[in-house]
């Protein structure tokens, strides 16, 4: 652990994942530093080190397609603006439905992506398994697939990003806590930390799982709630599938590398919260495989190598949280991703600095900022195609 340098920076950002680096790269660029990142553990160690590295544009909101849109942009040129080579492959995404509900809904989905100027197709079971060579069809009735969604490595990603933002000037310090935050005058005035306090004129609050924690500590309580999600990975195959694969009936999701591997994740219920750690459960590994082997029948003698687990960062609404908190001037939300920061992160910190810089986003408040939970009603609007 190395703590600050400084006593005071014009801003601190909670999480040092993808959401929080990219945040601080936006905003050295604007020349909004001196800039720190703090994170109470490692680099990667969060979620940004334990997703499948999936990357899609099907959504059922027309913002979070165009954010996705623009993110996909963003990984295409990564290699040329980081230089870190993301391994990024467009493969596609492959959705299955299972049922005419099912496939109402990938029909919801293809009308909303397909206006929006992508190609989206909506295909029969036997042009699936056309795309996903072994697939079971015996209970398909259809599915949705968009060939420019892809998959790329996260840890090179967020390696790139760290480093292009420490050569900016921004200061990443890890094992130090955000314990709350201070106030002066009704607003932000800095942190307060496990190494003392920090002052600063704003604060983000991109923690990942740990975001609602962050939020009730500094007395903003938000409605976010941390959801534990297994993943695994096999031993190497022969490369036969393209896509990335989900099944909307259990949220079965599988992809595979470039070095052969499949990995994969299955929603098991565990009790919300961080509480738990990040270990992996008894119960997953035989849910994975009976799911997997029904999906692809041909992987019933594969070898798993390792299994693990992250935190989702849930919404109500599935939607994220973007945007400047009115309860407290100086702090701002980048959180509430669930288990797609990664996907959107490269588009959505752009709005979160443009946030903290009190520059107009073209995000609507009213849909992703964190007063959508503060007043009577429900939010207006809901993203709930969330697995994988």
């Amino acid at each position: 652990m190395t703590g600050p340098s400084r006593a005071h920076y014009r801003g601190v950002i909670v999480g040092a994942g993808i959401v929080g680096l990219f945040t601080s790269y936006h905003l050295a660029r604007a020349g909004a530093g001196p800039i720190l990142v703090l994170d109470r553990g490692f680099l990667s160690s969060g979620a940004s080190g334990r997703n499948g590295g999936g990357v899609r544009q099907q959504w059922e909101t027309r913002a979070t397609v165009r954010l996705a849109r623009e993110a996909i942009a963003e990984y295409r040129r990564f290699g040329r603006e980081f230089d870190y080579n993301i391994w990024f492959r467009q493969g596609g995404y492959l959705f299955l439905a299972e049922s005419p509900a099912e496939l109402e809904r990938l029909r919801r989905v293809h009308s909303v992506v397909a206006s929006e100027g992508l190609a989206s197709r909506l295909l029969a079971p036997e042009e699936a398994a056309r795309l996903a060579p072994g697939l079971s069809t015996s209970r398909l009735v259809g599915a949705s697939f968009l060939d420019s969604d892809g998959t790329l490595y996260p840890f090179p990603a967020v390696w790139g990003v760290y480093e292009r933002a420490r050569a900016l000037g921004v200061e990443v310090c890890f094992g130090v806590e955000a314990t709350g935050v201070r106030r002066d005058s009704g607003r932000v005035s800095g942190v307060s930390t496990s190494v003392g306090p920090i002052g600063a004129e704003w604060v983000v609050n991109a923690a990942g799982g740990w975001s609602a924690e962050f939020s009730e500590r500094c007395g903003l309580p938000s409605p976010n709630v941390a959801t534990r999600h297994e993943i695994l990975a096999t031993e190497p195959l022969k490369p036969f599938l393209d896509p990335m694969i989900i099944r909307l009936a259990d949220g079965l999701y599988v992809s595979q590398t470039m070095r052969g591997e499949l990995v994969g994740g299955l929603t098991i219920p565990h009790r919300p919260g961080t509480s738990g750690g990040m270990a992996s459960s008894v119960e997953f590994l035989p849910a994975m495989a009976r799911a997997l082997i029904d999906l692809l029948p041909r992987t019933s003698t594969l070898g798993v190598l390792r299994a693990w687990s992250g935190f989702y960062d849930d919404t109500p609404d599935g939607l994220p949280v973007i945007g400047p908190d009115p309860r407290l001037p100086g702090f701002v939300h980048a959180n509430g991703f669930g288990g797609h920061g990664f996907m959107l992160a490269p588009a959505s910190t752009r709005r979160v600095a443009q946030s903290v810089l009190g520059e107009r986003s073209d995000l609507d408040p009213a849909m992703f900022g964190p007063q959508r939970f503060l007043g009577p009603g429900s939010p207006r609007a809901s993203e709930r195609l969330q697995p994988g």
